[in-house]
């Protein structure tokens, strides 16, 4: 059974930003980003095999393809929790 959205959208999607009320919201101002702590889980040290195919194209995106690889398994944890 497929729930049906309260959300009207076509009204949303006519809104210009100066429309919304943002007054429950605190700006974000410097201090804030100077002081928030950001929690991430460990990473550790591990050894992959990888086919060369892959490897090679993810170091071709550029650097940090470990990260990439970071990324794509976290994505693929969290769409199969």
């Amino acid at each position: 059974m497929k729930k049906s959205s309260k959300t009207e959208w076509k009204k949303l999607q006519s809104m210009q930003d100066k429309d919304i009320d943002t007054s429950d919201i605190p700006e974000l101002d410097e201090q804030f980003f100077q002081t928030a702590e950001l929690h991430l889980p460990p990473k550790k040290p591990i050894t992959i095999r990888i086919d060369a195919d892959v490897l090679e194209w993810l170091k071709g995106q550029g650097k940090g393809y470990q990260s990439r690889i970071n990324k794509l398994l976290r994505s693929y944890m969290e769409a199969n929790q």
